[in-house]
């Protein structure tokens, strides 16, 4: 029998088995052939996954959806409806969360880091949707990163990196205990193998002797809760090695000044028992001042629930006490995937939704941000990375990025209450609004109808959530004042460069900055500067980047121009000639990039081994091409009546009756052979957008056909249409 499959015949309902036995032999299909990195099938990944899954108790579509978490990313013409189709959409839609972009144009013109941030956006959008998918992704990441020693350094090192940003953050972020400390282990062995070697050469001299001193406190604790009548499992375990590291590292500690290095967990049945426990072994040793918490009267914001407690042994040496119950433990140890309330049977949903409320502000979250790559970055700021815990004075816990302000609080809570702040208070006491939050703070936030954001208040706020609403206010406030303000600041910018504003804000600059940042004009990009959207840096070195180019491309084409020309003329394919300057009989063909007319100002392009391609000053790809001065060469139009040259136009209009045949008759009027002619509607059903392709003998030819275009009643728009 399947391992899977016996694993869990025990655990799921038959219809669920039926329907794992059938996702068995569809991965096993699809992988058929595939080989991992250790030469194995690569099957035996699916199924290790799964595995974890089963593990951590999962329910059966989640387990099912491990199982088939690659058949459509790897899978040739697997796609997310056969899935849906086979084995119902709560399953398809687990496995798109954790499916990559790999397999679309638009991905595949992307470079890595781009192509990594639309990944995470689309598994952090749905986590938000079902959060499933970041158990399964997490599954998947540990059994890679324990397979990883078959694959290559450079792969091992990406990997392992991403890992370390990403993957045990999440893991942290859903209090899964347990695999964030196996992952960063793992991901700490191959970014720093020599601090790693290093570490361990330090803590294993002595870890037998704090081993054994675990064990005869274990027997000391054991007996003394038997005799108070608290049943309890004792366990010791050395703390895992990178979090050794981060303290050694990060806090300038020293490895004498870690007391948990070594630690006892007792495992009791109820909440009074382990307040109980905590009271007998505060009576058995003496505990170190300032090194009591109390995570069960205010859990951690990822559901961890415990209490620690430092102890000095009867050698002197200290150690760490952890006491939780059964259910306790779980969560510590699995987070959400312990809390799950999807499983068969069950239909409650309320407790879980409650802990997972901040899940709906990553959908909130991508309306804030202009690009992908800021959309990621926001999130892992404000919920991956290091945080405090603080409190409302009502004693509900938020974790807020390290650095955060008392405005930072106030958005977190609404953004309202946000843009209302007026004053806060800290622990009872009135704060600056500019104060650094620490962990357990109480924060009162004291707002007013009257009071709104101040500008000052984007040089402190560490949260991208309160620096993206801030920017929202000033933008709607007053565009008028944002405009001038913005316009009077990169002027002042510009002439401590010693540039004038009117001259590095010609239309053909500005078009760089507004297609940058995707404006649609330059008061645009004043009000960004104006409400602190764009900075005058940022701006002012695009402007100045686009004239520099300008001027070094005039630069070239003057002296293009001013080579003397060989009269010679130069043909291509298609019998069509150009005068390429100080050559003879070179071999030409015209880009189709851009496909220049007669008329149109050209340069030519050196290739490797096909001659000169000919292209147009205005083609998309004009400033790449030119930059590589080298390879660039003037040509000039031959005298050609006869010859003729390929253009595609586009044509917007006004649906009508008998549309096209007016186009058609007209072309035929003056002669034109369409060599290619696509029309549709437009979304809205009210129009047509027209594509064609014929053949013109210059510029002003074309110019002709589109000024009779123009005149056909219903046509609104006609333009050339480039492929670049």
């Amino acid at each position: 029998m399947d391992r899977l499959l016996s694993v869990c015949e025990k655990k799921f309902s038959p219809d669920k088995i039926e329907l794992l036995k059938k996702a068995i032999d569809f991965a096993k299909t699809i992988h058929q052939g595939q080989k991992r990195e250790s030469s194995e099938p690569y099957y035996v990944h699916p199924e290790a996954v799964a595995l974890i899954l089963v593990d951590m108790e999962m329910d059966a579509d989640t387990v099912i959806a491990g199982l088939l978490h690659d058949t459509v990313e790897d899978g040739l013409d697997v796609s997310i409806d056969q899935i849906s189709q086979m084995f119902g959409k709560d399953i398809a839609r687990m496995v798109d969360g954790v499916t990559k972009l790999t397999n679309t144009n638009l991905t595949k013109m992307l470079s890595r880091e781009d192509r990594q941030a639309e990944n995470l956006r689309k598994m952090f959008l749905a986590i938000a949707n079902d959060v499933r998918v970041v158990i399964i992704k997490l599954a998947d990441r540990l059994h890679n990163m324990r397979t990883l020693g078959y694959c290559s350094r450079e792969k091992q090192l990406r990997k392992a990196r991403e890992t370390m940003d990403v993957y045990a953050p999440l893991a942290d972020r859903f209090g899964m205990g347990m695999v964030k400390a196996e992952l960063e282990d793992l991901a700490f062995g191959y970014l720093m193998p020599e601090e790693c070697r290093k570490l361990q050469s330090l803590i294993e001299p002595k870890q037998e002797e704090r081993m054994s001193l675990l064990k005869t406190a274990a027997r000391k604790i054991e007996l003394a809760l038997k005799e108070a009548g608290i049943e309890a499992e004792i366990n010791g375990r050395p703390k895992h090695l990178y979090s050794i590291y981060r303290k050694l590292n990060i806090k300038k500690a020293t490895l004498n000044e870690i007391y948990d290095l070594v630690a006892l967990r007792i495992i009791v049945n109820t909440v009074k028992d382990c307040y109980g426990a905590l009271g007998i072994i505060h009576s058995l040793w003496r505990p170190v001042p300032g090194r009591f918490k109390d995570y069960i009267a205010m859990p951690k914001t990822n559901m961890y629930r415990s209490l620690h407690t430092t102890l000095f042994s009867d050698q002197g040496m200290p150690f760490e006490v952890q006491i939780r119950t059964h259910e306790m433990h779980r969560t510590a140890e699995y987070g959400i995937a312990a809390h799950w309330m999807y499983k068969e049977g069950r239909s409650e949903q309320d407790e879980l939704d409650k802990k997972l409320e901040w899940l709906h502000q990553l959908v909130d979250y991508e309306s804030d941000a202009s690009s992908t790559k800021e959309y990621v970055d926001n999130v892992r700021q404000d919920f991956f990375a290091d945080y405090v815990f603080v409190l409302t004075p009502n004693g509900e816990i938020f974790d807020l990025p390290i650095g955060s302000t008392p405005v930072d609080f106030a958005y977190r809570i609404h953004s309202n209450v946000g843009d209302h702040t007026q004053h806060a208070k800290v622990n009872g006491v009135p704060a600056k609004l500019d104060y650094k939050l620490k962990t357990h703070d109480v924060v009162e936030i004291i707002t007013s109808p009257q009071a709104t954001p101040k500008r000052d208040w984007l040089n402190f706020v560490k949260t991208s959530q309160a620096k993206n609403r801030i920017k929202q206010y000033f933008k709607k406030a007053n565009r008028e004042e944002n405009v001038s303000r913005g316009k009077e600041m990169l002027s002042e910018a510009a002439r401590r460069q010693g540039q004038k504003l009117s001259e590095i804000t010609k239309p053909e600059f500005v078009q760089q900055v507004l297609a940058r940042f995707t404006l649609n004009e330059m008061d645009d990009v004043y009000a960004a500067i104006g409400y602190g959207g764009l900075t005058t840096g940022q701006v002012l070195n695009k402007l100045m980047e686009a004239q520099r180019k300008a001027r070094k491309e005039q630069e070239l084409i003057d002296k293009l121009e001013n080579t003397e020309p060989v009269q010679t003329k130069s043909f291509d394919a298609d019998g069509r000639a150009v005068i390429v300057k100080g050559e003879a009989n070179m071999v030409v063909r015209f880009a189709q990039c851009c496909s220049p007319l007669p008329g149109d100002k050209i340069f030519g392009y050196i290739t490797r081994g096909r001659g000169v391609s000919i292209h147009s000053m205005n083609c998309p790809n004009a400033a790449a091409l030119l930059a590589d001065a080298e390879r660039i060469i003037g040509v000039a139009w031959a005298d050609e009546e006869s010859a003729k040259f390929p253009v595609t136009i586009h044509i917007m209009a006004k649906e009508r009756p008998n549309l096209l045949m007016d186009i058609s008759q007209l072309l035929a009027n003056l002669h034109i052979n369409l060599r290619r002619i696509n029309a549709k509607m437009s979304d809205d059903g009210a129009g047509v957008d027209v594509s064609m392709s014929f053949d013109v003998q210059n510029a002003a030819h074309l110019d002709t056909i589109t000024r009779g275009l123009l005149k056909i009643p219903g046509v609104n728009d006609v333009s050339r249409q480039l492929n670049g």
